[in-house]
């Protein structure tokens, strides 16, 4: 790796390197902390803990189970479609102590969605939310998927919860209820799995065509967590954690962070649905949680809710968000609330996803992502694969343990995704200051083109959400016969606010220059999302 000038700006006691070898898989670090933290919480959801013990038998009974029965053998790709519910990581720990690599599929995906990725992954075993059924009922003619495992709401917890019922046309399907029971018998036989082995198929939002494969390996998500335990050593505790878990396990950002906190004894708050705010309000009410990650939307949502004012934040140690922007408002509606400001990071999934993060000594809102994390290397390119000066814009591009080594069977991709000496273009764009701290202007495709100048659509976002009315907003592009592009912004206003077009451009016009003030402004009742909070601009260019 080339200089670093960021390591300066770490805190005294992180560290510039990790051991990304500190566990041989991901399999040995739950193993691990099986062992070392048996009775202790790991997960707790609808009120009812599964500890560290339990988890460890349960797991051990499904890779049982997978293996003798399904026939699953090192490196077969087996999918897990399922929410926030304590089947999730026995089901995830199951797979992966079988050996088999885990394709994390979103439970809200279409039969179009889905289908994709069980063919592009040729996965012949799912394990499938009750739920989620009727997508994988109207596709899986046309997949290779040959077995399928139910899972209920129930399952993994001592509570008969009433959930939804399976697709009947799915009737050779087998309960997960019987991978646990049937399973116990015989013990599974351990896999001596490496680094280098296959973890998880982390796909892509396909924001810019089919979605494609992310291959993370054991290693790359051992290094990641290193990298976060090494970065915050006042927020991983051994044993003393408590995590909220609002982020879907099947994305990267909570995934790796379970990992991490599961490697320290630290009990995760599984949230099935954090759109249900009343629900989510009460679980962190007397929770004393230390831990939170999330999107900016998350995090505006919960400050807009009456009742998150009375939460208990006497054990409050760190909220980090990621996945999108935190926007200033949002910080400091979060610090007028609970006396801390949001801690921004930023990552990919094809980064396992930690790339840049705050140091815990940042105690304001700082409007940058950090800096590179331990033993990574960020550079800003030109489209001449130039580096840039410091303080110029350029594309980010990332080299570290933490890296993928590229999509599934996509050569092209590939071939694209790297430059020459092997750094992976992230597609964002990026600017370092002198202390070495990164902020992300943003991606290339949403770079918005007005007469010859750039326009970034987080800049106008920003400055629009500091309006005392708006509760949230997105800025497009539009085609314009003048300027060739113009700006369109979508806005949200807080309830009960009367809010016009012309409060929302006077409040642009003292902020941002004449070519960024948008041409038009749209009201809408919610922007479009995904399932993990960020702001989907595609459809609202559609």
């Amino acid at each position: 790796m080339g200089e670093r000038p960021w390591i300066a700006s770490y805190d005294a006691d992180v560290p510039a390197e990790i051991d990304a070898d500190a566990y041989p898989s991901v399999v040995a670090l739950l193993e691990a902390a099986f062992t070392a933290h048996g009775d202790l919480p790991a997960f707790e959801c609808f009120g009812e803990t599964l500890s560290y013990a339990e988890l460890d038998r349960a797991s051990a009974a499904v890779a049982a189970y997978l293996q003798r029965v399904m026939g699953v053998r090192r490196g077969d790709r087996v999918a897990l479609m399922c929410p926030n519910i304590p089947a999730f990581p026995i089901a995830m720990m199951g797979i992966l102590r079988a050996g088999a690599a885990q394709v994390n599929i979103n439970p809200l995906y279409t039969p179009r969605e889905l289908a994709h990725q069980l063919c592009d992954a040729g996965v012949e075993t799912i394990l499938i939310f009750a739920g989620a059924t009727p997508a994988l009922a109207a596709c899986i003619h046309q997949t290779p998927v040959t077995s399928v495992i139910t899972i209920d709401l129930s399952d993994g917890s001592p509570l008969n919860l009433a959930g939804p019922e399976i697709d009947p046309r799915l009737r050779h399907a087998v309960p997960f209820s019987t991978l646990l029971e049937e399973g116990e018998t015989g013990g599974f036989e351990t896999v001596d799995l490496n680094g280098e082995d296959t973890l998880f198929f982390q796909y892509t939002g396909g924001t810019t065509g089919p979605s494609k494969g992310a291959v993370l390996s054991h290693r790359n998500l051992i290094a990641n967590a290193q990298q976060f335990r090494a970065f915050l050593p006042g927020a991983t505790e051994p044993g003393k954690e408590i995590v909220v878990g609002a982020l879907p396990l099947y994305h990267i950002f909570g995934l790796t962070l379970s990992l991490c906190y599961l490697s320290l004894g630290a009990k995760i708050l599984l949230i099935p649905d954090p759109r249900d705010l009343d629900a989510f309000v009460a679980t962190l009410k007397d929770a004393k949680f230390s831990i939170m990650a999330g999107v900016n939307t998350l995090f505006a949502a919960l400050c807009q809710h009456p009742g998150f004012a009375d939460v208990d934040f006497s054990a409050y140690k760190v909220a980090i968000g990621g996945g999108a922007a935190v926007l200033e408002a949002t910080s400091n509606d979060w610090h007028r609330i609970t006396g801390h400001h949001i801690k921004e990071g930023y990552g990919l999934s094809e980064t396992s996803p930690v790339l840049c993060l705050n140091p815990m000594s940042v105690d304001g809102f700082s409007g940058r992502c950090g800096v590179p994390v331990s033993s990574t290397d960020i550079k800003l390119i030109d489209e001449n694969e130039s580096e840039v000066a410091t303080g110029a814009r350029g594309e980010v591009c990332a080299a570290g343990p933490q890296v993928m080594a590229g999509y599934w069977n996509q050569p092209s991709a590939n071939a694209a995704a790297y430059t020459k000496d092997g750094y992976f273009r992230t597609g964002d764009i990026g600017v370092f200051d002198a202390a070495g701290f990164l902020k992300i202007v943003d991606r290339k495709k949403d770079m918005i083109l007005v007469s010859g100048f750039n326009v970034y659509p987080n800049e106008i976002e920003a400055v629009a959400a500091a309006h005392p009315g708006v509760a949230e907003c997105a800025a497009i592009g539009i085609a314009d016969e003048k300027t060739g592009e113009a700006v369109k912004l979508f806005v949200v206003a807080l309830p009960g606010q009367t809010l016009s077009a012309a409060d929302v451009l006077a409040h642009c016009r003292a902020a941002l220059a004449p070519y960024k003030i948008p041409r038009e402004i749209a009201f809408i009742d919610a922007l479009p999302k995904s399932t993990v909070g960020k702001i989907l601009r595609r459809m609202l260019r559609d």
